[in-house]
């Protein structure tokens, strides 16, 4: 039976856009981010397909535990590093790496006992994170050399001390913030040792000047542009989802007839109207707007009404033939999901990531024309 919603995952895409990340930055070692479950996209499943990566980060330490636990190997960067001493411990027995961005956090590496015989392998990896003007984590420049001393005195540090930053507007190529940031990245760590890492998809994709020993790919790994005008595929990138439904009820309806909740769309002329089994429950955007494109049987047909929890309604004027049963996609092949991610004034990061637990997830496999997919699960990605 083809489920109700279900979302489409092609992981050599994914293979594909680690590839490309090396073409954009040939001499840069690549720390894929995986974060939010892979973007959405399925925290093991993404790291699995991308075991030649130098690293993986992440936001948080459960999720790098859950990497360790599932037998991953590779380097693993905790973003959000730690904030009370049960962390910091969590991060040494598992061998992950910390960035380090406040004085509460050298205070706890200050205040932990060490072993005599502490060894590299009982040591910890960090990243001292610079904040260049993204105003979040980060040490200010006036307090970065006292910073940096004070981890280099640490007996739990591993040696050399990681430098990073993180660029706040990237995704605007004419606003010369990044180009600051930068600078002001560069000239403060000039007198430091250690491998330096500034860029992340945008700072990839738009500005060579961020490229350093590491770079941090994240949304682009999937196949979307960080760019607000552009599309992944635009830049040789493959998205890696599709979402997809089906037709459950076909309809006439009647000039001035209005639909949905609050009667927000009013039919202007007789039309037929196809009911889709997808809706905000299952992460499609709530705000999506009258005329957002849907793919039905491949042709693009309009949104009208709102969007409701398990439906959504269009207007199958261009696509008289219809019938329950036909295929719907929502954003995948041939409809990109930037492209929805406007119609619905927000960006596709939210969307990806917003795929909700009752969606099937499918992975694209290479088999006969009437059996291009195989459902693997039900649950969550």
């Amino acid at each position: 039976m083809i489920p109700a919603a279900y979302a489409v995952l092609d992981l050599e895409a994914v293979r594909h856009n680690a590839q490309m990340v090396r073409h954009y930055a040939p001499n840069a070692k690549i720390m894929a981010v995986i974060k939010a479950n892979g973007y959405g996209h399925g925290l093991l499943r993404i790291a699995d397909a991308l075991q030649d990566a130098d690293a993986f980060a992440v936001a948080r330490v459960d999720e790098g535990i859950r990497l360790r636990k599932a037998g991953l190997k590779n380097r693993i960067a905790v973003l959000e590093g730690f904030s009370c001493a049960e962390e910091l411990d969590e991060l040494l027995h598992y061998q992950l790496d910390a960035v380090v961005h406040s004085f509460t956090q050298l205070e706890i590496f200050e205040a932990r006992p060490v072993p005599h015989r502490t060894n590299e392998q009982g040591k910890i990896a960090v990243w001292l994170k610079l904040d260049t003007g993204m105003n979040r984590l980060g040490f200010k420049v006036k307090d970065f050399s006292a910073a940096y001393q004070r981890l280099n005195r640490c007996s739990l540090i591993k040696q050399s001390i990681s430098l990073m930053t993180h660029l706040a507007n990237a995704d605007d190529k004419t606003d010369e913030c990044t180009l600051k940031q930068i600078s002001l990245f560069n000239d403060t760590v000039a007198a430091y040792s250690g491998q330096r890492s500034i860029a992340n998809s945008a700072g990839i994709l738009g500005w060579k000047e961020s490229l350093t020993d590491w770079v941090r790919p994240g949304v682009m790994l999937y196949g979307i542009s960080p760019f607000p005008d552009t599309t992944g595929e635009q830049w040789g990138l493959k998205p890696i989802m599709g979402l997809h439904s089906r037709l459950i009820a076909v309809k006439p309806i009647e000039k001035g007839d209005r639909v949905g909740y609050g009667g927000s769309w009013t039919c202007e002329k007789a039309t037929t109207l196809g009911i889709v089994a997808i809706g905000y429950g299952d992460g499609y955007p709530r705000y999506a707007k009258a005329s957002t494109p849907v793919l039905v049987n491949g042709k693009r047909v309009p949104l009208v009404g709102r969007v409701s929890m398990d439906m959504i309604t269009v207007d199958l004027a261009a696509q008289p033939g219809a019938k329950p049963g036909d295929p719907v996609t929502l954003w995948g092949e041939c409809l990109a999901v930037e492209e929805i991610a406007h119609c619905a004034d927000t960006i596709p990061y939210t969307l990806v990531c917003g795929i909700t637990s009752r969606v099937q997830i499918v992975e694209e496999v290479a088999c006969s024309p009437e059996q291009k997919i195989i459902p693997l699960r039900t649950t969550f990605i």
